[in-house]
């Protein structure tokens, strides 16, 4: 079977070593259970290593799945030989799914999970925000969005006197975007707007820092400016708190922050209540996938190798994506918060959104295309960042960490990391009323620019139907859309 396949192929480097007898009881119904741990996995090279905590991370995943707690954990003991938080990319992203698979185990004893989980207040620990800065500064995903939103804003808002721009905050919201509005509208020829600011943010104290600092940089660049915080979740806000002036021309800001909308609407699907069991089992992987995987694992790093996978058309979560990837799940929570902003009759609004669908209704589809979309970060910051660097773990765990684990051991409302493509949100926002407005050439030539100034020759920004995305090779990993008010 698998080493027949395997041996067809000509890769001698798996048959020939214990990854041979790996693959056969990974694939045997009847050799699923590995306890105790084998203690040859700790002998295999680099690249047998990464196969096989491929191998080891799906068979968990199934199981967890399925509720086979007992074979999930003997996978997960075997995964805790090879995965180290500091190892190579395959490595250090096992260390973070095989955390998230536990944790979705330990859901199903809910006593024990609150005992060593207990509910928090909630807060901004210092660590999440440096972890955030640090991804801001190594990686140009986030400066992108900023400056292709400004850009965006700058173009609608030409000529107008009185600009109200309203950002809807999240995780990614910064002072750093609207430093640099300022600064671009202190230039223009008809010289500065009054700028009305309104920030929707959870934490008070991030809203604060943020008030000083843009009051601050507004008085020396002598730009009228006004700054309104707002302290709300946005899947909690009412756009009356926005506090729309007659004679304001609107700009919407949202970068990822509307997929977690999608929660609300889930939660209320289910009557205000989690969902208790775990979502069906998918078929466990089929030999050609696996196949496919062992063939990719001999040409690079993970992300090189499920990106070359993907471009031939054999993602290896294609299969279980398929079904999910155009069809629009009803979200009334969306839907209405979208048409309460087309209310607002916004000159423009810009939405930045991640590009892959973590959104599905089972497990083991969302932990596929979580392994491919975060196999491609792990890549940009192995590029980047040296493995020991302090930063780079803070990203690997206070970010990815922290989103990988609500991709995968969450449900329910508290299930906040519903990425979708943007097909999706195109789809949404033209129901609401929005009509596209494609991003300019010199919005692309700023962003090629800022692409250049990092050095690395993996960052692609590419255009199509009048949106880019922010690509790691040649996958797309983010999404920036502009949208106007359509009168009807």
């Amino acid at each position: 079977m698998m080493e027949g396949m395997v041996q067809d192929e000509g890769s001698s480097s798996v048959t020939s070593s214990p990854l041979q007898c790996f693959s056969l009881m990974s694939l045997s119904p009847a050799a699923q259970l590995m306890s105790p741990p084998v203690p040859w996995l700790r002998e295999l090279k680099a690249d047998e290593r990464g196969l096989c905590l491929i191998h080891l991370l799906l068979n968990c995943a199934n199981h967890v799945a399925a509720g086979q707690l007992e074979h999930a954990n003997a996978f997960l003991e075997n995964i805790s030989l090879l995965a180290a938080p500091d190892g190579d990319t395959m490595q250090r992203i096992a260390t973070h799914f095989t955390e998230a698979l536990a944790r979705r185990v330990l859901r199903s004893w809910p006593g024990l999970y609150r005992a060593l989980h207990p509910p928090t207040v909630p807060r901004l620990p210092p660590d999440a925000l440096l972890a955030r800065r640090h991804f801001f500064d190594l990686c140009p995903f986030v400066r992108l969005a900023f400056l292709v939103s400004n850009q965006a804003i700058l173009e609608a808002m030409e000529g107008e006197r009185v600009v109200h721009v309203v950002d809807l905050g999240g995780a990614a919201s910064d002072a750093a975007q609207w430093a640099a509005l300022l600064q671009a509208l202190r230039v223009r020829p008809e010289g500065p707007p009054h700028l009305r600011l309104t920030v929707v943010h959870e934490h008070k104290e991030f809203l604060d820092l943020t008030a000083t600092r843009l009051t601050e940089e507004a008085e020396r660049l002598d730009v009228p400016f006004q700054f309104h915080p707002i302290v709300a979740r946005l899947d909690n806000l009412d756009v009356e708190m926005l506090r729309i002036k007659t004679g304001e021309a609107v700009a919407i800001s949202s970068v990822l922050q509307l997929h977690t909308l999608l929660a609300a609407d889930d939660l209320a699907a289910v009557g205000g209540h989690q969902r208790k069991t775990a979502p069906p089992l998918a078929k466990n992987p089929s030999t050609t996938q696996l196949h496919r995987i062992v063939q990719m694992n001999h040409q690079g790093t993970l992300g090189e190798m499920l990106e070359k996978d993907h471009a031939n058309g054999h993602s290896p979560s294609q299969d279980s994506a398929s079904s999910s990837s155009l069809a629009l799940t009803p979200s009334p929570k969306t839907e209405c918060f979208l048409a309460s902003l087309w209310g607002l009759s916004p000159k423009v609004m810009v939405v930045t959104e991640q590009e892959s669908n973590h959104n599905g209704p089972k497990l083991t589809e969302r932990f596929m295309e979580a392994l491919n979309f975060y196999a491609a970060l792990f890549d940009c910051l192995e590029s980047t960042a040296p493995r020991m660097s302090v930063e780079r773990a803070r990203i690997e765990k206070m970010l990815f960490g922290e989103e990988i684990k609500n991709i995968i051991a969450c449900e329910g409302g508290e299930r906040r990391e519903r990425h979708e493509k943007l097909e999706k949100w195109v789809q949404r926002l033209e129901l609401a009323g929005f009509l596209r407005v494609p991003l300019s050439y010199l919005a692309m030539l700023q962003a090629r620019r800022l692409l250049q100034s990092y050095g690395c020759e993996g960052y692609k920004v590419r255009e199509e139907d009048g949106c880019f995305f922010f690509c790691w090779q040649d996958r797309p990993l983010f999404s920036v859309s502009a949208w106007g008010f359509r009168r009807f």
